[in-house]
């Protein structure tokens, strides 16, 4: 009886692993799926070492820009990876 709880633990710990396995092998496919999201995050990123390279700070807001763009990249991931679990879940 006292193992009960402790299966019932790893049974759980363990099945709300899937998702995140499944939506692991799918971002090419999310990418595909969705060009849009694919090219935002491609130009963001060349964006972002483009304003890396830049000789000035321009008063702050270089860092700045390059903070919030990779945060855009960051949330356009999410997006992604939030779209292959919900496929995954729904068995596309």
């Amino acid at each position: 009886m006292k193992r009960f709880p402790l299966l019932l633990g790893l049974a759980l710990a363990t099945s709300s692993l899937v998702p995140l396995a499944a939506a692991a092998e799918t971002p090419k496919q999310e990418k595909s799926a969705h060009p849009n999201i694919a090219h935002a995050i491609d130009a963001l990123e060349r964006a972002i070492a483009d304003m890396q390279k830049a000789p000035h700070d321009f008063g702050g807001h270089k860092a700045d820009a390059i903070r919030a763009s990779e945060e855009a990249v960051r949330q356009l991931r999410a997006a992604l990876q939030y779209r292959a679990s919900v496929d995954t879940a729904q068995g596309k």
